[in-house]
């Protein structure tokens, strides 16, 4: 039976907002929370970029080393094989190509740099070098999907498996599908090239995860898995991506939905992570937001009121526990609390340590990474933050090249 797997792009496409950023120490824990939470797999970002090479250095040793259980790491590359060829030595095994497709694309963002016949050709190429360099799995975007035609899409995608491509991503770049229409091109799609087609979903007319189940209903509906892009909290260029902890919840406590998760998810880890991002990237939970904001589970109607008393099932869908307890950091203790940070010395190190029950195999290392760290971030350390240092220093170290 065909399943539904989780693809999360906050690494690539989360941390382009505007507006926002997040460090590269950040983007480790971006893979370190959906790891926890039984994500599939991480864009964990743009491998031929030189300031990300030291990160992707250290999250192939992190992932090596177990920190990040089963989660596949992919690189996002330009459809053109002299990214491929530049990210290869880096040793991961699966990428993501991207290239614009749509007419409107060709006219006014190429320009004549490049037609319908050099995008397959460099596509192609692009494809053929990532599986040459060793690549497991390798998914190919189609930019502006969603304004490409249908004739052009399936010769996009044919000539895509054609050279060893194992996906076709269908990205709605503008925000502009509707999920009647998307479910119904995936469907004929996925059928034509007996591939998965994987939603990328924008948000910019508010439809980003139901566009994104739709589709994925699509896959399902064509007898191939379905791969969905997501977002934590649904952050993403211009009004956002899919939110990853809402597409989850469509399909486990969604009326109607016929379809099968293939991962392993964890959601008592949704809570943290929804937090931690909210912090991390300085953009506070909307008091709506699904699942982890303020109000998510709050009740003041007296109609509703009297409802959640009596069974909190009268007015809520789902249980809030299975969401996990919402994080109580040691560095957000009200009064007297000693931190550790990069102006900090060994005694307040161990001091938090000590306190946090975490063991510290190698002190030195260890209480560098935890001043880098807290220097690349300019706010203090959390609690799952401090404890990936300490389990991890060695693998760690390359974030931080000629410094340890």
């Amino acid at each position: 039976m065909p399943t539904v797997h989780f693809l999360d792009v906050t690494n690539r496409d989360g941390v382009q907002t505007a507006r926002t950023g997040l460090s590269k120490f950040g983007k480790t824990m971006v893979n370190f929370y959906l790891a926890k939470l039984g994500v599939a797999q991480s864009e964990i970002g743009f491998p031929f970029l030189f300031h990300e090479v030291p990160y992707v250095r250290a999250q192939v040793a992190l992932a090596e080393a177990g920190a990040f259980g089963g989660l596949r790491l992919s690189g996002w590359c330009r459809g053109v094989a002299e990214d491929v060829e530049k990210a290869a030595p880096l040793g991961l095994r699966h990428y993501n190509l991207s290239i614009s497709t749509s007419d409107y694309m060709i006219q006014n963002k190429f320009r004549g740099r490049l037609d319908r016949a050099a995008i397959i050709r460099e596509m192609t190429a692009a494809v053929r070098a990532a599986k040459a360099a060793g690549a497991w799995t390798v998914g190919v975007n189609a930019e502006d999907g969603s304004r490409t035609d249908d004739g052009f899409l399936l010769e996009f995608a044919l000539a895509a498996k054609e050279a060893g491509a194992d996906r076709v991503r269908y990205c709605d770049t503008i925000g502009g599908d509707t999920p009647d229409r998307i479910r119904e091109r995936f469907a004929k799609l996925a059928s034509a090239v007996a591939l998965p087609i994987e939603t990328h979903c924008h948000n910019d007319l508010g439809m980003a995860v139901a566009n994104s189940v739709s589709g994925a209903l699509g896959d399902l509906d064509a007898g191939q898995d379905a791969w969905i892009n997501t977002c934590v909290n649904g952050i993403g260029e211009r009004s956002g991506n899919a939110d990853l902890l809402s597409t989850i919840l469509a399909f486990r406590h969604g009326f109607g939905l016929d379809a099968k998760i293939g991962d392993e998810l964890d959601l008592t880890w949704a809570r943290r992570f929804g937090l931690w991002a909210a912090y991390a990237f300085g953009r506070p939970l909307p008091y709506h937001q699904v699942g982890v904001g303020r109000n998510a589970f709050a009740h003041e109607s007296g109609i509703h009121a009297d409802g959640a008393l009596k069974d909190h099932g009268t007015y809520e869908l789902y249980d809030e526990t299975t969401l996990g307890p919402f994080p109580q950091d040691w560095h957000a203790r009200n009064g007297r609390v000693v931190l550790t940070g990069e102006y900090g010395g060994k005694a307040g190190f161990r001091h938090v340590m000590d306190g946090l029950g975490v063991e510290v195999t190698d002190e030195e290392l260890t209480f560098k990474l935890v001043q880098l760290c807290n220097a690349m971030t300019g706010r203090p350390l959390t609690d799952d933050e401090l404890r990936l240092i300490a389990t991890y220093p060695r693998e760690l170290s390359p974030l931080f090249p000629g410094q340890l």
